[in-house]
């Protein structure tokens, strides 16, 4: 099973306020003990809100809204990609994880990511086959 694990932002976050040194490293070794562990797919920091930008759909139209967005509880600060057997698994190692934003309260938010076998017999075996062939594109890009 994969799991996003998406950090909440936080003011001082959405203000740009970058971690210590002590947090970096702090990170540093929980990652690696993630990535030890073959649980970690991906993780990244995001930039603040004011850097991005939202674009709504409303049947064939599209609207860009600019950031900053004033949410800031919806907002993401950065995610890791797990791999792991149960949402329990997940909340363990989410549990083992250093405050995120030691300065205040924060909040982690761990989803499970949709498999192709959840889609049924919509996810016909053309779709299947079209999902296989961008996957290996993907991974070529990646290595780029």
């Amino acid at each position: 099973m994969r799991f996003i694990v998406m950090v909440k932002a936080t003011k001082e976050s959405e203000a740009g306020v970058m971690p210590d040194e002590k947090l970096l490293a702090a990170m540093g070794k929980y990652n690696e003990e993630l990535v030890k562990a073959g649980v970690m797919l991906a993780g990244e920091g995001l930039h603040p809100s004011s850097k991005g930008a939202r674009v709504r759909f409303s049947g064939s139209n599209r609207t860009v809204i600019d950031g900053p967005f004033s949410e800031t509880k919806e907002l993401v600060a950065g995610f890791w990609l797990f791999q792991v057997k149960s949402l329990d698994e997940a909340i363990e190692w989410v549990k083992r994880c250093p405050n995120p934003m030691p300065n205040s309260d924060s909040e982690i938010e761990i989803r499970q990511i949709f498999e192709a076998e959840d889609f049924g017999a919509e996810f016909t075996p053309e779709l299947r086959k079209q999902e296989k062939e961008l996957g290996k594109k993907m991974a070529q890009n990646a290595k780029r």
